[in-house]
């Protein structure tokens, strides 16, 4: 009787760990280094300062909008930096094409979503920069599964106010964690 329970048990985690919230990219990989083309093309860096592909399945019950974000906890700033922030993604996406996040209102986010200003005074995409010298920083790609269709904000919002407002809606989160250093 207990290996029966135990097996069942088993095949339940199982279960679950196979419908967890997942987030995928081809131009991003967890603990690999970033690509030239996630790379900022200014600041003394010379990237492509190309959005990365974002993909994400099995969100929780209840989603409502989505929101991504790309966040640097290493940059010397004291509070990291904000990269890339898109909100109001609606709940039927599964994903941002490669490039999405070129300008603001860019043509490739799915109708409703909106970029906010990046810690480098703009909406849209800021690719990775650090500082020369730093160890490799930690660009954590998130993809916020929220309980809301929209958020009351616009493509002037800080990530920090973006930030206040994800966990106050979050249903689930799913990351992967880049590198980059020069």
């Amino acid at each position: 009787m207990k290996i029966k329970l135990i097996l069942a048990s088993l095949a339940a985690l199982s279960a679950f760990q196979a419908q967890a919230f997942e987030v995928t990219s081809t131009d991003m990989a967890e603990g690999q280094p970033m690509a030239q083309a996630q790379v900022f093309n200014g600041f003394g860096c010379e990237g492509q300062n190309i959005s990365p592909q974002v993909a994400w399945r099995n969100p929780p019950a209840g989603t409502r909008s989505f929101a991504v974000t790309l966040y640097d906890p290493d940059a010397p700033t004291g509070s990291g930096w904000w990269h890339w922030t898109v909100f109001n993604i609606p709940a039927s996406a599964t994903g941002l094409p490669r490039g999405a996040g070129i300008a603001a209102g860019a043509k490739a986010l799915p109708p409703g979503s909106v970029q906010g200003r990046t810690d480098f005074g703009m909406s849209g995409f800021g690719g990775a920069c650090p500082p020369v010298g730093d160890q490799a920083h930690r660009y954590q790609l998130t993809v916020w599964a929220l309980d809301t269709e929209k958020l009351p904000l616009d493509e002037q919002a800080s990530g920090a106010m973006l930030g206040f407002m994800l966990n106050a809606h979050s249903l689930g989160q799913a990351r992967l964690t880049a590198l980059h250093g020069r």
